[in-house]
């Protein structure tokens, strides 16, 4: 790690993690640990648990994989073959396709102590284990199912974390990407757009806020909206969801001055004008 995003820990569990992330906000060029930053967010909803063993856990898993690596300079394959021996099969980390919603399945706590997760969860795991080698490995863009690219020389290989193997070539993605988005989907050059890491940590956080947002936990889905922003501060889209959860939670001064930085920084003219038309309409309850 290194930059503001650097781990420095003075004060309380959840001081510490805020700030953590603040500093990934601040310096949105800087590389930052993935794993690391995951571990802040799971720790602000568990406060009272240290992120000792979890950390040792990290470590023992990249250490395992520089053990199996110690051979040689490995392809792509060869690359995604050790970690999904690592992970997969040694660990025993599976995607949750039984409680998929379940939220525990995006915080990276929960995901180390059951072995099981969200595809995005299980894929920091991944990024963090194939990192620790040296090796090129990021998110892809593609819609509705976390994907890892890695890298070695002009070869890429695709990982799903979730089944723990490979997605091998376009007819495999085009496949995959039907069963998850739908029957008419098909493959576009944003498939496979790498994603920086601070757009991982959103797709993670997204994944709690909309579960949240749909069992009607509005205040829980303020919460997170807002660790969001710490993350992309510049992403002024999520002030209007802001706003809303706000007003849903019934905290309406909140709900106004979120919904008016959005309208004050939009460049969405409807949008606008849709959201300064609700802020409007949430003050007249205040009178």
């Amino acid at each position: 790690m290194s930059g503001s995003a650097e781990r420095a820990e003075t004060g309380t569990p959840a001081d510490d993690a805020t700030a953590l992330l603040r500093g990934i906000g601040q310096a949105p060029s800087a590389p930052f640990d993935i794993a690391e930053a995951a571990l802040a967010l799971a720790a602000l909803d568990r406060p009272q648990v240290a992120l000792d063993r979890y950390r040792l856990h990290l470590a023992d898993i990249a250490r395992t994989v520089t053990e199996a690596a110690e051979d040689g300079n490995y392809t792509a394959a060869g690359r995604v073959t050790m970690l999904t021996a690592v992970l997969h099969r040694r660990e025993g980390y599976r995607g949750d396709a039984d409680t998929y919603d379940d939220l525990q399945n995006a915080n990276l706590m929960r995901v180390i102590d059951r072995r099981r997760g969200l595809p995005v969860a299980l894929g920091i795991l991944y990024l963090h284990a194939a990192r620790a080698q040296g090796w090129r490995a990021h998110g892809l863009a593609f819609p509705g199912h976390f994907l890892i690219a890695l890298d070695a020389g002009t070869q890429r290989m695709v990982l799903d974390p979730f089944s723990g193997k490979p997605v091998a070539g376009a007819s495999a993605l085009r496949v995959l990407l039907k069963s998850v988005v739908g029957a008419g989907a098909e493959l576009t050059p944003d498939c496979y757009t790498i994603l920086d890491d601070r757009r991982v940590l959103l797709r993670l956080l997204n994944n709690i806020k909309t579960r949240l947002a749909a069992q009607g936990q509005f205040r829980k889905a303020v919460a997170v909206t807002e660790r969001m922003l710490l993350i992309v501060p510049e992403e002024t889209s999520l002030y209007r969801e802001l706003g809303v959860f706000h007003a849903e939670a019934g905290n309406l001064k909140a709900a106004i001055e979120a919904l008016d930085t959005f309208v004050a920084t939009t460049r969405d003219e409807e949008a606008r004008h849709i959201a300064a038309a609700l802020a409007q309409k949430i003050a007249a309850r205040l009178n």
